[in-house]
Parts: structure tokens; sequence; C-alpha cells
């Protein structure tokens, strides 16, 4: 344990509760030594999680004891400022996405990351849910080559109340828009599988006439290698297409529902108990060819593998998880497919 590098939580809300400190405890290597939260609530549940942990109100009272790595999980107009402060102290950090709303302001991250020799990366955790492992897998392994047009969905119910008020802010610095959250994901998922977009076209609506933002948008992506993606994300519809729909000249895949470990961690299970991650055999996906239809089990969700990736980096042992070119280029992509939302036209990068 005194070996471990040791990990602060910058907020404890849904981010860093469920997606950041159970996976960090449940690596090798990392321990959550300190969770900053001025919720009394939060605070509390922080200390009957992680005992050994220390529980405090500030960001300065955080940096003071001198973290090995600061994971960034603040709403997000103050993702920027976080990251910066932590980095100019020469401590590694990671980002929640969207980690900024330009990529200038990712740039500059990055390179006084670089400047002070640690590591700065964003948590693009959606890399490794299973059935984005998994098409990726059948396409690097050519099981699904010549893709011409990818679909993606990312789809759920409005649940009243469940979204923090500055969630539906309208205001730009707030970088709340779904574009900038699911839409972070999707176009991420995207740009990995098929390379840099070319242009980009969107449509965005309000499905609830009670809440003040866009819940619902359509993305229609040109990469540069030629493919066609159509995203589709919304927390105000009820779920009814498939998750993917990968279609080439030769073979097409799809599969449906999402990825299990979100509603896990959410319901206090720990990535290490047993099942976690695993794919109910009902979601697994089918192969169609000339052949005919064939089941391909869905490999694992496995957050865990982005925070083993962390660790390793940290030890100078490999990349980080997200490089931060990877992150400019996302950074842009989302940038302009809110350029073509707000303006009605396709935007060309």
């Amino acid at each position: 344990m005194t070996d471990d590098k040791r990990v602060a939580v910058l907020g404890y809300g849904l981010a860093g509760s469920a997606f950041h400190a159970p996976y960090i405890e449940a690596t090798p290597g990392l321990r959550v030594a300190t969770v900053v939260t001025g919720n009394p609530e939060r605070q509390a549940a922080a200390r009957e999680r992680y005992p050994d942990a220390a529980v405090v109100s500030t960001m300065e009272d955080m940096l003071a004891a001198g973290p090995d790595l600061v994971v960034v999980a603040t709403p997000n107009r103050h993702h920027v400022a976080n990251a910066t402060e932590a980095l100019r102290r020469g401590i590694s950090v990671v980002v929640d996405k969207p980690v900024a709303g330009t990529p200038d302001e990712v740039a500059t991250l990055g390179e006084l990351a670089e400047d002070q020799g640690v590591m700065f990366t964003v948590f693009q955790n959606r890399r490794w849910d299973g059935d984005f492992r998994t098409v990726r897998d059948l396409v690097d392994t050519a099981r699904l080559p010549d893709v011409s047009a990818f679909e993606s969905r990312f789809e759920r119910v409005g649940r009243p109340g469940a979204r923090s008020a500055w969630k539906t802010s309208t205001d730009p610095l707030d970088l709340a828009h779904i574009v900038y959250d699911l839409g972070s994901h999707l176009l991420d998922q995207a740009i990995v599988l098929f390379g840099p977009v070319e242009s980009v076209f969107g449509r965005a609506s309000s499905p609830r006439p009670d809440v003040p933002v866009e819940e619902d948008v359509t993305l229609a992506v040109r990469h540069v290698s030629g493919v066609s993606t159509l995203l589709r994300m919304s927390n105000a519809v009820q779920p009814a297409g498939p998750r993917f729909t990968v279609t080439g000249a030769t073979a097409g895949y799809r599969c449906w529902g999402l990825d299990p470990q979100e509603r896990a961690a959410r319901s206090g299970a720990r990535p290490t108990d047993p099942g976690f991650g695993v794919y109910d055999e009902a979601q697994w996906g089918s192969l169609i060819t000339d052949e005919g239809r064939a089941v391909v089990p869905t490999l694992n969700g496995d957050y865990l593998g982005y925070w083993s990736m962390v660790e390793a980096c940290l030890r100078g042992d490999g990349p980080p998880p997200v490089l931060p070119e990877e992150s400019i280029r996302l950074v842009t992509t989302v940038a302009a497919a809110m350029r073509a939302v707000r303006d009605g036209r396709p935007v060309v990068l």
C-alpha cells in the first residue's frame, strides 16, 4: 500500500462516486487518498465507503496533501481551471469529459503537462464499454471489413429531478448541452473506429417542455475515410433502436442495450464483484453475412482497463489511456457539431 499512487477525487457527485472512486480503489497500484466535496451528505458517504481516505471541503486542502494524481470530477465549467491548478503544481491529472469547450484550451493543458513532466488525460471511459470493445475487435480483425456506414445510439428515458441544476443550464460556459455530454462519448467512439471527421450536420429538439435544454440530438457525420456515421443521443426517449449498427459490403453487425457497468456502479456494486461488467446473453449482438446470422458474445465492460493504463502511465510504463492530441481532435469535432446544431447547416472541419 505504501507504494500505491495517492489519488485525489475532486468532486463526489455521480462521476466521482460511481465512475471514478470505485475503480481507482479496485486498481492495483492506486488508492483513493482524498475526496473533495463540500456537501455534508456526500462527505458522510465518502467516509463510510473509503474510511482510510481524507475527506476535505476545498481543492486547496487537497493540493496541500500532495497527491500523485488529481481526478477532476467537478461540474464541466470548472474542468479547465481545476486541471490547470493541479498541473501547475506538478500533479498528474485525469479530467472528466467534456474536458473543455475549445481545442485551444485542451492544447494548453497538454503543453502545461508536458512542461511539468506529468500526465494529462481525459476520461473517455466509453471506449471500455463491452459492446464498443466488441465492435472495435470485429473491425480490427476484419470480421467487419469495408465498413461503409455506422449507427450509434445512446438513448435513455428522462428521469424527472434526476439531473443536477447545472446540467440543465443554458449558459454556454456550463458545457451542459447533450452534445458535450453523450455526444463526447459517441463522437469519440466513432473517431476511434473510423478516423477523423470531415463534416458534421445536426438537429436538436426539446421533447420535454418542462426541461429548458435540448435533450435529443441526431448528428450525421462524414469521416475522411469515407464512412458515414449517424449518432443518436437523447435523455428523453424510450430506447427502441439498436445500440450499434455496422454496415459493410459483405458483413453487418447490430447489438442492443447499454453497458451494465454504470447501472452496477450506481447500485453500489464494486468492480471486483463477480459478474461485474458481464453482458446478459439477451444483449449479445449478431454478425450477419451471406452465410447467415451468427451470435457474437459481447466482451465484458472493462473500465478497470482505463485505470490500469493510468496506473502504468504514472509509473512510466506506458502512454496515457487517451492521448492529448486525441482530445484536441475530439473537442474540435464536438465544437463543430455544436455549430452545426446551432446554425442548422453542415460544418466542414
